[in-house]
């Protein structure tokens, strides 16, 4: 076994394989952006190197800077996780030059594997069956133009050199073609640095499932299982499984076969994922991931055995520590990924600092990368954290999960958390009825916005405001003319004479709250507009923030935390987001139309359209900015004439930049 390794990736993976390294005695370090220096896998590492900005370009994707770090702490290997150079022929030749281990698949395997066509003539070879389409990939949009034509629609634009949902369109009409193949190729080239696309055919309501293989370098192979990966969204997984439901036996074993027959071909080391696309009765082979997968706990939980560990031992050169039939399947694992994305806003990322997070830590597996205080920026995905639930049965799984989900608490970033619970809840999940359309399909009809909010939520919000505002003003001495106002009221049950605050949620509610006395059992009369809630909050003596709320008869377990004039309330209900000022210095303004056109949030224009003097149409994409490797188009929201851009290729903008400006017909 390796003395040290070096882990080459971030986040909550980097923090996962360091777990694994120090409980068999390996020594680890890593590497980190500028952006990365006060990360929480740095800490939890312990040692890391600097490799260079916050972009990955200039830090996690540089070949050079990563290896100079390895060497610079005595370390034997490299891992590189997932994602970054974990798929890269060229770096993984370049570390064995350097005279280090690569952990994960040789270059050559990678070279014939990690590209989406080449895959396919290995698998062709292999006799397994392929999805119809292009076997060559292409960087000429005209050519991909015709080829689309050629396989006929509907068609699937793929980025040959990626994975994980991204340089993927579905294409099922050939209007705007041109305009999609540029987006694929260039957000191809932004995440695996290579625009190469190739066309398939796109198999429609079909099953996403992949077999999870590990090989000595040998010609020795085996498979660990299968895991389901249907519900996806615009090609990205969201929530996976293991095993597969409603997979039958056959079919199950056939795949398996085909994935091992293929990894033994080719001699493969490590491990790796060969995934297919499934229909009623039949399967077609779709890519293979010669790498660590993001959804690798769920095999590890319903088999028992750690798939890290077992890329550590292939790669130092003890072969496969694990026998093809002592590989058992024990009930049921499902895992869902929490990411810092708005679903209300068509799911554009969010950033900014996490106020508040909190996991449950009973019943749930963990895997993250981010703590309280950290900060989300643009220049990595989205993913936040991984929950990972294991029961005897697959209901009691989703059970798990959904209750874990429950307790997690995210303040600062908008999160899809209430997305996912409301994704394990669809009757479709639950029977395993789905397909990777589902989601896509269905979600036009769905309700993604912010928590609903209630007389209740801004009262028991209200109420923590007043005691940390009394905490505050106790230590004044002006502490006897508290703010608040709340001592104005002229005795019984009236509420002060003019509101205290004023409250601003999310999604464009306000109210004013005013406070009356404190009563004998320790509530306090709170009014919400002309509503009148009485509210008594205690803590709950577990972690910080921890409330019993009572509000007339009812009693819920809620978490508050406040960030400055910002108050997050988490209840049965979901998360909530109150933007608290005290009413004498609130200033009411009314909203006026204008031309200006904002970024979405903090990102990299990629591409600007226009030009001062140009006429727009109502919808015309003005600018294209790209963020946590996702790319936003903004658009004209009125037709007009461009009277200003302020922004230009190349350029980083803040969320709420005025990108462009337009002088409204």
């Amino acid at each position: 076994m390796f003395k040290k390794i070096l882990i080459a990736n971030r986040g909550e993976i980097a923090c996962r394989i360091a777990r694994t390294c120090r409980r068999l005695g390996v020594a680890v370090a890593g590497v980190h952006s500028s952006a990365d220096r006060d990360a929480l896998h740095v800490r939890q590492i312990g040692e890391s190197v600097e490799i260079g900005g916050a972009p990955a370009s200039e830090s996690y994707l540089r070949i050079d800077a990563v290896i100079a770090a390895a060497k610079s702490v005595g370390a034997e290997a490299i891992h590189p996780g997932f994602g970054f150079l974990a798929e890269n022929a060229a770096f993984a030749r370049a570390v064995e030059a350097a005279g280090l281990v690569f952990i994960g698949p040789t270059a050559d395997v990678i070279e014939r594997l990690g590209d989406k066509a080449a895959a396919k003539r290995e698998a062709k070879a292999a006799k397994v069956p392929i999805v119809p389409g292009s076997e060559a990939p292409s960087v000429d949009p005209a050519a991909i133009a015709a080829s689309v034509r050629a396989v006929g629609l509907p068609v699937m634009l793929k980025a040959a050199a990626g994975g994980g949902g991204k340089g993927m369109r579905g294409i099922t009409s050939l209007d705007g073609l041109e305009q999609e193949i540029e987006s694929a190729m260039r957000e191809a080239k932004n995440s695996f640095g290579d625009a190469g696309l190739i066309v398939e055919k796109l198999i429609r309501q079909g099953r996403h499932i992949e077999i999870q293989i590990a090989g000595d370098g040998q010609g020795r192979v085996i498979h660990l299982f299968e895991r389901e990966c249907t519900l996806q969204r615009r090609h990205q997984k969201v929530i996976e499984e293991a095993p597969a439901a409603n997979l039958s036996a056959r079919m199950r074993d056939s795949m398996a076969a085909d994935a091992v027959r293929l990894g033994e071909r080719l001699k493969y080391r490590g491990v790796g994922t060969v995934e297919f696309i499934v229909g009623a009765d039949e399967y077609h082979f779709l890519e293979v991931n010669p790498r660590l997968q993001v959804e690798h706990p769920v095999t590890e939980m319903v088999t028992g055995l750690d798939i890290v560990e077992i890329m550590l031992r292939i790669a130092s050169g003890e072969g496969l520590p694990v026998q093809q039939g002592d590989v058992r399947i024990h009930g049921h694992a499902v895992e869902a990924r929490i990411c810092a994305e708005d679903p209300a806003a068509g799911f554009l990322p969010s950033t900014g600092k996490l106020s508040k997070v909190r996991f449950p830590d009973l019943g749930v597996r963990v895997e993250t990368g981010i703590e309280s205080g950290m900060e989300v920026t643009p220049y990595y995905d989205s993913m936040l954290a991984k929950l990972i639930t294991h029961a005897p049965t697959r209901d009691e799984a989703l059970d798990r999960l959904s209750l874990a989900l429950e307790d997690t608490v995210v303040f600062g970033v908008t999160t899809n958390r209430s997305f996912l619970r409301r994704l394990i809840d669809l009757p479709e999940t639950r029977t395993a009825t789905f397909h990777t359309r589902l989601i896509d399909e269905q979600i036009t009809g769905w309700s993604l916005g912010d928590a609903l909010h209630d007389t209740q939520t801004l009262a028991v919000a209200a109420c923590h405001w007043l005691q940390l505002q009394r905490q505050l003003e106790s230590r004044s001495p002006w502490s006897r003319w508290h703010s608040s106002g709340w001592q104005m009221s002229v005795g019984g049950e009236s509420l002060a004479p003019i509101p205290s605050l004023h409250v601003e949620t999310s999604d464009g509610v306000s109210a004013e709250i005013r406070f009356g006395p404190l009563r004998a059992d320790g509530s306090l009369l709170v009014g919400v507009n002309d509503a009148r809630v009485p509210v008594r909050l205690a803590p709950t003596g577990g972690d910080a923030g921890s409330y019993l709320a009572v509000t007339d008869t009812h009693r819920e377990t809620v978490r508050l935390h406040r960030d400055g004039d910002m108050l997050y309330l988490h209840d049965r209900r979901g998360s909530h987001s109150l933007k608290v000022v005290p009413y004498l210095s609130y200033i009411s303004t009314s909203a006026q139309a204008s031309g200006d056109l904002k970024a979405p949030m903090m990102g990299l224009i990629l591409k600007v359209n226009v030009a001062p003097g140009d006429r727009v149409e109502k919808g015309a994409v003005v600018a294209i900015l790209e963020s946590m490797k996702m790319e936003m188009r903004i658009v004209a929201e009125c037709a007009g004439t461009v009277a200003s851009v302020t922004c230009q290729a190349g350029q980083t903008v803040e969320r709420s930049a005025v990108v462009a400006s337009i002088t409204p017909d």
